[in-house]
């Protein structure tokens, strides 16, 4: 590629790939290894010193995981990327390679779940500290920093209730005191936000979400600034973590077409999140481009376009019963977990079980995914379930 700076659609069609070294193929092929071997002893002992450059071993990944690398590196505008098994070990990896026994976590209280889990058990496990903190408060982290405090993690915005950080303001503080921060940055698919720009040191993303994008893949990739990428990619190697080339593949197949996919995910949403604006058995929409959403003139500064991942809030009065005879019956929101595929889904959330450091007091959550049905039929549908929800109560 040249240096001319692209097109963020253009980038995403043209990143990770070079045909005229692959024989004029379009797609970078799938290479499939686990031994490499060397013509002589100076070759091999060149690669044991180089042991992150170019292909060494099976585990350290194949020109296949090095294309869909390059390809999220400048998506995200970062020095170098990993691409690993899971969303979950992309937030696992870096966190267990900047923390030892007796530091201390910062770890946003709006987190996904698995990464709760993770700071409570395993971390836990090895004498590292958690303290959740309110996703909402800024620079105001800073009081909460101690001398053992070595990383700070943010998600913006949250997965279930979908409040917006103030990342430069807590990058910040990070930076004054020589903490490293990682965010989870999977709802903007690294096209919406560049965290990195902000000066966060790591960025993950759940490629099984919107890079994916169909559903059948599960994946991860850490993109990281230079000082941050040798102790993160050591450390999947001690590990052994590693992405498979098929899977690289699909990514890569999913990632060209995302721009495309992405925009009427968007507009989907938003089209929903509106027409649920206005009806009565809604109490508020958690979508960072309304002004409902707490965090939306952060979302406003910061951000450049929204997906497809939303949540309503019901009014107080509204039982579980209810809220399962509204969810239970759609034929266009299957119940399921995950997002970011074509299709649309849909799960009651219940923010409540979860949060320390905030109290949740609103009424029933509804996490809402809008897929690329046409939302016309999605929102007859959404109709025919508040009706169902008002019938049960």
């Amino acid at each position: 590629m040249s240096d001319k700076k692209l097109k963020k659609q253009t980038l995403l069609l043209q990143a990770g790939r070079s045909p005229k070294d692959n024989f004029g193929i379009v797609n970078p092929p799938v290479y499939h290894a686990s031994t490499v071997t060397w013509p002589t002893i100076a070759d091999l002992e060149h690669a044991n010193k180089t042991p992150y450059d170019g292909v060494r071993y099976g585990t350290r990944g194949t020109t296949t995981t090095f294309a869909l690398e390059d390809a999220v590196t400048e998506l995200e505008n970062g020095y170098r990327s990993i691409a690993v098994c899971s969303g979950l070990t992309a937030v696992t990896a870096p966190l267990t390679a900047f923390l030892s026994s007796g530091d201390h976590i910062l770890m946003v209280d709006s987190a996904y779940s698995p990464s709760r889990v993770f700071c409570d058990s395993n971390l836990n496990r090895f004498g590292i500290e958690t303290t959740y903190y309110d996703p909402m408060i800024g620079a105001g982290i800073e009081a909460l920093v101690k001398d053992n405090t070595k990383l700070i993690f943010l998600e913006s915005p949250g997965s279930l209730t979908f409040e917006v950080q103030d990342v430069p303001a807590i990058v910040a503080v990070a930076k004054s005191r020589g903490i490293t921060t990682i965010i989870d940055n999977t709802w903007a698919a690294g096209t919406y936000f560049r965290p990195l720009d902000h000066g966060v040191d790591v960025t993950v993303q759940a490629v099984t979400k919107y890079i994916g994008g169909h559903a059948d893949l599960i994946m991860g990739v850490i993109t990281t600034t230079e000082e941050a990428y040798l102790p993160v990619k050591r450390e999947c190697s001690v590990l052994g973590i590693h992405a498979a080339p098929d899977d690289c593949f699909l990514a890569l197949r999913g990632l060209r077409s995302m721009n495309a996919r992405l925009a009427l995910h968007q507009e989907h949403a938003l089209k929903l999140a509106n027409w649920l604006g206005g009806r009565e058995e809604v109490a508020r929409v958690l979508h960072p481009a309304l002004p409902s959403c707490p965090g939306h003139e952060i979302w406003k500064r910061d951000f450049s376009g929204s997906s497809g991942l939303f949540s309503i809030v019901l009014k107080d009065g509204y039982s579980k019963q209810a809220v399962t005879a509204m969810v239970e019956g759609l034929d266009l929101f299957p119940i399921g977990y995950s997002w970011g595929g074509y299709e649309s889904l849909i799960i009651p959330a219940y923010p409540q079980q979860s949060r320390t450091a905030t109290k949740w007091k609103s009424g029933p959550v509804v996490r809402i995914h809008a897929g690329l049905e046409d939302p016309d039929d999605l929102i007859a549908d959404l109709e025919k379930g508040l009706a169902r929800l008002n019938a049960a109560s």
